[in-house]
């Protein structure tokens, strides 16, 4: 019998592509709509969401993508979108509508967040937040009426880990969909679909695209959620674009290679970081002091390129130390070959109030650190000089 194909076989070779000419690296249909020969074709096209129709429907570029992601998920299908705010949206509309409830982290994407505490409700959808480091909490906020549980691992800020076999099968006991956002994780660290999650959601923007030049969303998981999708796309137009979806190929090519290389780093700069006098506590999945230590060795192949500590000093001493980097660029997203750090307190949360930023977990000190490709000795050096 042949063997299974490695993950990075397919991240390599997954999907089909005819081209005439035999290209090894795919060809761009840089188009936004095709002629067809007849009505009755054209009509066909229409019907089925046929790649070759108009781009908003689908596009032989997205496809080879879109069947690549399925395969590194081990999906059944999956659906590019223009950002991974969209293939939220999509997801999740696919699945809840007026009078339904949801269950959600507390601690998710702060787009997300937003999703559901103001958009959804203006539908007639309500969402209760719950600590998800403890699953038996979704069973607590469940009502007859809850069609969603939402869980996003590991999660912003403190990395906090959820265990998803046990949020799934208490989706599944209510007759709930479970989703899952798996952008922190990506594939090569954790398949959600194989641990009872229906449905999972990326921001192609960060690891699955990897070089910081494309923003794109993805939501993978059965056949019986496949039509909902691309209605929901058809309708609001949240289509990804062929060029985006081209670049992303070539990112998922070396995917599995960086991640395992940014997975390292991370712990080395975590069990680094730990031991220096101006560190005052470090947030790391992979150390054994992190609370979720246990639930991500169960689910998880590595421990993920995202870290976050606390500095000494504050507010002051945060930005001191994010300014004074000199390989690690001070800029949001994560995920791609360059080592990325913020400091909320003082950049995004700036105008947050300071009771509201530390519930969430965003202390004055507080520096989240997105590992790239870098050599590590140099990324070692690097906080060795900003935090003196």
């Amino acid at each position: 019998m042949a063997r299974k194909p490695g993950f990075n076989t397919l991240a390599a070779h997954a999907g089909q592509l005819l081209d005439p000419y035999g290209a090894v690296s795919p060809p761009i249909y840089q188009t936004s709509t095709f002629a067809f020969p007849t009505v009755e074709e054209g009509a066909r096209r229409a019907g089925s969401y046929s790649e070759a129709f108009y781009t908003r429907w689908g596009n032989p570029t997205l496809r080879l993508a879109e069947q690549r992601l399925a395969a590194l998920e081990g999906a059944e299908a999956c659906v590019l979108t223009a950002s991974g705010m969209a293939a939220v949206a999509v997801a999740v509309l696919s699945v809840v509508g007026a009078g339904d409830h949801v269950v959600c982290a507390e601690c998710v994407y702060s787009g997300t967040f937003e999703l559901f505490r103001k958009t959804l409700p203006r539908l007639g959808v309500e969402a209760t937040f719950v600590d998800p480091t403890d699953p038996e909490n979704y069973v607590r906020g469940a009502r007859p009426n809850t069609r969603l549980m939402y869980v996003e691992t590991p999660a912003n800020p403190v990395l906090a880990i959820t265990d998803l076999r046990a949020v799934a099968e208490a989706a599944h006991r209510v007759g709930a969909v479970c989703v899952a956002d798996n952008t922190f994780a990506t594939p090569y660290n954790t398949r959600p679909l194989s641990l009872g999650v229906d449905v999972v959601v990326h921001s192609a923007t960060k690891y699955l695209g990897g070089h910081h030049h494309l923003v794109l969303g993805a939501v993978a998981g059965p056949h019986r959620f496949l039509a909902s999708w691309r209605e929901q796309l058809r309708v609001f137009g949240g289509c990804a674009d062929p060029f985006s979806a081209w670049l992303l190929l070539t990112g998922i090519q070396t995917l599995g290679l960086r991640v395992e290389r940014q997975n390292a780093t991370a712990q080395r700069l975590s069990e680094f970081l730990r031991g220096h006098p101006r560190v005052e506590r470090v947030y790391y999945p992979g150390l054994t002091d992190h609370p979720g230590h246990e639930v991500a060795q169960r689910q998880m192949r590595g421990f993920g390129g995202v870290l976050s500590f606390e500095v000494r000093g504050g507010l002051e001493a945060g930005r001191t130390v994010v300014e004074r980097l000199r390989w690690m660029k001070l800029a949001v997203s994560l995920g791609g070959v360059h080592s990325l750090v913020t400091h909320a307190a003082s950049t995004t949360h700036v105008h947050v109030p300071r009771e509201e930023r530390l519930r969430a977990g965003i202390s004055d000190g507080l520096i989240r650190v997105a590992v790239g490709v870098e050599d590590p000795e140099d990324l070692l050096d690097d906080l060795e000089q900003a935090l003196a």
